[in-house]
């Protein structure tokens, strides 16, 4: 029954006309940026954080998170119609989805890509709402050893479940990890790596290095793509609705991508991409049918399966940011950075100190996926236009805004510098192959880390034993060593580079 009066609390702060209007926006922008290829949620969340400022912490939150699962939503259209991922958890649709559309399929592709994310988010959605409330109550529990403990093991996670190099991704974070020491130390107030420049006693912005390394990063990476590479599929797109025969193959698709993205998103350094792949294996490794197309060559499974999964995924991940405090993956980093600027710390608390921000925040999800569907199978007309604006005209827009944003946040000339600076950073991880969101998830853990490690080892008296004597600290740093064992097995390894290989 608790849930039940937490949810109609959620709905009656969801459907206020503001925060109404904050969702229709976010969920527009999101398919917006999924669409455009290059341009993902990361990318524009960082570019919109400033933007919040002068929003209510609801409203704020429940746009950021439309944009998130919006941005799954629309990633889909541009993989299919140009085998271009408009956002990275979509590169395995592009396989079967790009197939489809060049033997005329394309709308039953994009249907099977917006019903499964549909199903997928609803499905996402009613589990953070059921399993926030225990998992809140567990994490009072916490002192600071565990919280220790549990970002050493988010901090593993993040290693192991991001695709190319482990040493790559382990270098990212121990970047992140190192950036996150710049500044003033907060017990001794003495100014740390800051080589004597007065901008840096602060740290370095967390808008700063997100909007340079994932914004222009991105923007200089693609400009670096000739534009007649583009193919759209602006006249093929009939009969959007699929056969009997797609919907009998497609419903089992959806409900293992749904299953396997829901646990798959809760893990630190999981979310939507590691589901996405995750479930295009899965599906390869069921038998096809008598009669059904091999995958790689249109197969509706290998579209339905991954779009549900990183619809599932970005719901679910919610989880640990909203009852541990602990982001998941880089956008949820990026929320807690919006929850900050409000004031708001992220963790347990939330639930219990401001429940119309908790419920109506997952309320708005809902109201959020409805609108998705609403905007992405009727509309694709529209999205499809989009497809042909010029990056010549689209890019010296989006640097324009970057720079406005970053600049209106602390009035700082000095930040615009670091933008360009942190973007051409961004340009040369491309380059060498390497995935920057464990960066972000190194700068954001870094000082929480560095916290709660002194704090426990103060309460301690300064007795490193503190973390294996307290039963749940040496379980979650048991887990961590475990899961490092696991993917240092040679088996392991291989199946592990095999995985994040696309066909």
């Amino acid at each position: 029954m608790d849930l039940i009066s937490n949810l109609s609390l959620g709905f009656g702060v969801a459907f206020t006309p503001i925060n109404l209007m904050y969702a229709f926006v976010g969920c527009v922008l999101g398919t917006l940026i999924g669409v455009l290829p290059g341009v993902g949620p990361v990318a524009t969340i960082a570019m919109l954080l400033p933007a919040t400022y002068a929003l209510p912490p609801v409203s704020a939150l429940i746009m950021l998170a439309g944009i998130y699962y919006g941005a799954q939503y629309g990633g889909s259209t541009t993989a299919i119609l140009v085998n271009l991922p408009g956002e990275s958890s979509s590169v395995v649709t592009c396989i079967d989805g790009y197939q489809m559309a060049r033997k005329g399929r394309a709308g039953p592709a994009l249907a099977a890509a917006g019903l499964g994310s549909f199903f997928a988010g609803c499905i996402g959605t009613l589990i953070l709402a059921a399993f926030a409330p225990p998992l809140t109550e567990l994490a009072f529990k916490f002192g600071p050893a565990e919280y220790f403990a549990l970002m050493v093991l988010g901090l593993i996670g993040a290693v192991v479940l991001a695709s190319g190099s482990l040493l790559k991704a382990i270098a990212m974070i121990v970047l992140g990890l190192l950036m996150g020491l710049v500044g003033t130390d907060v017990n001794s107030g003495v100014a740390r790596f800051s080589f004597d420049v007065p901008e840096l006693t602060d740290g370095i912005g967390f808008v700063v290095i997100a909007m340079g390394v994932f914004g222009y990063g991105e923007i200089i990476s693609n400009l670096a793509q000739p534009e007649h590479e583009r193919e759209v599929f602006t006249s093929k797109v009939t009969g959007l609705f699929p056969t009997k025969e797609d919907l009998k193959n497609m419903f089992p698709a959806v409900l293992r991508g749904t299953t396997l993205g829901s646990a798959l998103g809760i893990l630190p350094g999981g979310g939507a991409l590691l589901a996405a792949f995750a479930a295009y294996a899965l599906e390869k490794k069921i038998q096809l049918k008598p009669g059904e197309v091999p995958f790689g060559q249109g197969n509706i499974r290998g579209v339905a399966g991954p779009e549900s999964a990183n619809n599932a995924g970005a719901q679910t991940s919610f989880i640990p940011l909203l009852t541990l405090g602990i982001p998941p993956n880089a956008v949820m980093a990026l929320m807690v950075g919006a929850m900050t600027i409000h004031n708001i710390q992220p963790g347990p608390q939330v639930m219990t100190s401001n429940p119309e921000l908790f419920w109506g925040l997952i309320a708005s999800m809902w109201i959020g996926n409805a609108m998705l569907i609403i905007l992405n199978l009727p509309l694709i007309g529209m999205w499809i236009k989009l497809l042909t604006v010029p990056y010549r005209y689209l890019f010296p827009a989006i640097v324009l805004f970057c720079a406005v944003g970053v600049y209106s946040t602390n009035n700082n000339t000095f930040d615009v510098w670091m933008v360009g600076i942190f973007g051409l950073v961004g340009y040369l991880f491309v380059k060498l192959g390497c995935e920057p969101a464990p960066l972000l998830l190194g700068f954001i853990l870094g000082p929480m880390m560095e916290e709660n490690l002194r704090r426990a080892l103060l309460l301690s008296r300064g007795d490193w034993t503190v973390f294996v004597t307290r039963p749940l600290s040496a379980g979650l740093l048991a887990a961590g060593a475990l899961l490092l064992v696991i993917v240092l097995l040679p088996s392991i390894k291989n199946k592990r580079e095999e995985a994040f290989v696309e066909d």
